[in-house]
């Protein structure tokens, strides 16, 4: 007979992949981004634990959106108090804060339970390529026109070195 084998915290190798989103559309970006926080890359994915990897977009600012999203799209929040319903349009969010348009689309693909917060944590999102913290040695090419964008894996430094305060 044989056993379900279930992934130990030793097990867990954690990569840091560097996606440039510049001339992208947003969507395919963001569901490539998605499937590497959740880990299901990976031969053991399971869906209870969190098997993810460390996601760096660069050029934010250049994402792409078909259509008339440019003009039409509208994100919504709600604080919570009467009349806290509050929207902004996606031109308006590009100019001020480009990194919330990758933020809200992949917060919106991945699952909304226990898991959820850790993941997002994992996720750097920068406007431009001069703000990313880690050293990029090639960046992750996600290719127009595939139905399924390909990904090159760029391992930047391990999680020793991070423990150890070198950055």
């Amino acid at each position: 007979m044989m056993k379900t084998y279930s992934v130990k915290q030793s097990d867990i190798k954690r990569e840091t992949h560097v996606i440039d989103a510049s001339d992208k559309i947003l969507g395919r970006v963001a569901t490539e981004i998605a499937k590497l926080l959740m880990g299901k890359h990976k031969v053991m994915f399971s869906r209870n634990s969190d098997l993810g990897d460390n996601v760096i977009v660069i050029n934010a600012s250049k994402v792409q959106v078909t259509g008339n999203k440019p003009e039409q799209k509208l994100y919504y929040w709600h604080s919570n108090y009467p009349g806290g319903f509050k929207n902004i349009s996606y031109a308006r969010l590009m100019q001020e804060h480009p990194d919330r348009i990758i933020l809200f689309a992949v917060d919106g693909m991945l699952p909304h339970n226990h898991l959820h917060d850790k993941m997002m944590k994992r996720l750097k999102v920068f406007g431009g390529a001069e703000q990313v913290e880690a050293p990029v040695t090639a960046p992750v090419v996600v290719k127009k026109g595939l139905k399924k964008a390909e990904i090159k894996h760029v391992a930047i430094k391990e999680a020793k070195d991070r423990k150890q305060g070198k950055r």
